[in-house]
């Protein structure tokens, strides 16, 4: 499978198909593994790039703390990107990886034609909730250092059957990536100018209210609530999941989008 090489660290990265670039990134102690039932119907008519986020999956999972970061996750997307050709891309993601992508469009909106946020919480206002948040990260990673990899045994469907080397890159992750500085991202939603669908699972009752925030202060964005469905949507109802993604990605207006050929 191919790598980048991110300043040493090496992300593992895989395409399928052809047509406009879609990149999807995975949730918080998820791999790229999680999106493989939707492979085939999105690859179809688009150029689909999955990624393993720093310290999961089949990427690299650096020793030092300072290696994970939001903005390091934003820049290994415009490097991916890079690396398959595509000055822009429909941008998605789940959970930490819906909000990765919002970090990215407020980085580098002139690289993205649309988004899609899946189960996911666009960051807090008020500094109590993000200290709130933080300390849940923070107990996060150190359940991790103190139980290893036997966590996700005890967490949803998703990542009980997940493969990761080892737990300190969670660990990691967990405070450089999981835990929110600022307000920046929630504050940026109104200026969002392209394409967005919101989806979230209808049992999803932590998101359930960020979704709706979400939805309202994105200029035109669509929303879906797909029933019987907790955090990980696509697992849960990958027909209903796709039902709603499909007409959203066909609605799209195809233009080049290369930076050369690829």
């Amino acid at each position: 499978m191919p790598k980048i090489d991110r300043d040493g660290v090496k992300i593992h990265y895989e395409v399928h198909g052809s047509g406009p670039t879609l990149l999807l990134t995975h949730g918080y102690s998820s791999t790229s593994a999680m999106w493989k039932g939707q492979i085939e119907a999105l690859s179809k008519d688009h150029k689909l790039v999955l990624w393993d986020m720093r310290g999961h999956g089949q990427s690299d999972y650096p020793d030092d703390p300072a290696a994970y970061s939001e903005a390091l996750t934003v820049a290994d997307i415009a490097a991916l990107l890079d690396q398959v050709g595509a000055a822009s891309a429909i941008i998605g993601g789940l959970s930490l990886g819906g909000y990765m992508s919002l970090a990215f469009y407020r980085a580098h909106p002139e690289r993205v034609r649309a988004l899609l946020i899946i189960d996911t919480g666009p960051g807090f206002k008020k500094d109590d909730a993000r200290d709130a948040w933080n300390k849940r990260a923070h107990d996060t990673a150190e359940r991790y250092e103190r139980e290893g990899l036997s966590v996700l045994q005890t967490l949803s469907r998703e990542r009980s059957s997940v493969s990761h080397r080892n737990a300190s890159g969670l660990a990691h992750a967990a405070r450089g990536m999981l835990t929110q500085r600022d307000a920046r991202v929630i504050e940026s939603l109104p200026a969002i100018k392209v394409p967005a669908l919101v989806i979230v699972g209808a049992d999803d009752g932590p998101f359930l209210a960020a979704s709706d925030y979400m939805a309202v202060k994105i200029p035109g964005a669509q929303k879906a609530i797909i029933p019987a469905a907790g955090h990980a949507v696509n697992m849960d109802q990958p027909q209903a999941f796709l039902e709603a993604v499909l007409p959203f990605l066909d609605s799209l207006p195809r233009h080049p989008e290369g930076l050369a050929a690829s």
